[in-house]
């Protein structure tokens, strides 16, 4: 039967999630108040990949709101001149996410917190990796191309089998 296009929909079938791919790109100013509105649509995009119920609801918003945060307040020092970069980019197997800050940068592999000590508790700094880590299954400092610094974050699809 011929569509409103005069083309057989029979041969243009309606793409699935699974033969999908969607990037985003978003640019905004280094503000709080934009973590939730970006952390919301990131999330979104999530479910309508079905990917899990958990890694929609936990493990991606919490990921991304640190790496938001740190990009903020640490990266860009809470200077609402300076820019905060996020790419997302999702398909049926894997999410993968970076934020980029403008900032002087940081050695990431330092901040590897020893989990047995009080020490560690009592610190103010690196907790938000110390979850990226947990709830991500990669999390890596990636060449910037810019000054700043970028957090890549990747989530693979868990296998069914």
């Amino acid at each position: 039967m011929n569509g409103a296009n005069g083309c057989d929909e029979s041969d243009n079938p309606v793409p699935t999630p699974d033969a999908m791919r969607l990037s985003l790109e978003l640019d905004f100013p280094s503000d709080v108040r934009y973590i939730e509105r970006i952390v919301e649509l990131v999330t979104r995009q999530c479910a309508e990949f079905h990917y899990p119920r958990r890694y929609c609801s936990l493990n991606v918003p919490v990921a991304l709101t640190e790496a938001l945060s740190n990009a903020i307040l640490r990266g860009n020092r809470d200077d609402a001149r300076k820019k905060v970069r996020v790419r997302a980019s999702l398909d049926a197997n894997v999410i993968v996410l970076e934020v980029q800050d403008e900032g002087s940068g940081f050695d990431l592999d330092a901040f590897e917190p020893d989990e047995s000590g009080r020490e560690w508790l009592e610190r103010e700094d690196g907790r938000g990796l110390f979850l990226m880590r947990k709830l991500m299954d990669r999390v890596e400092r990636v060449p910037a191309g810019a000054p700043g610094t970028v957090v890549r974050l990747t989530l693979e699809r868990p296998r069914s089998g």
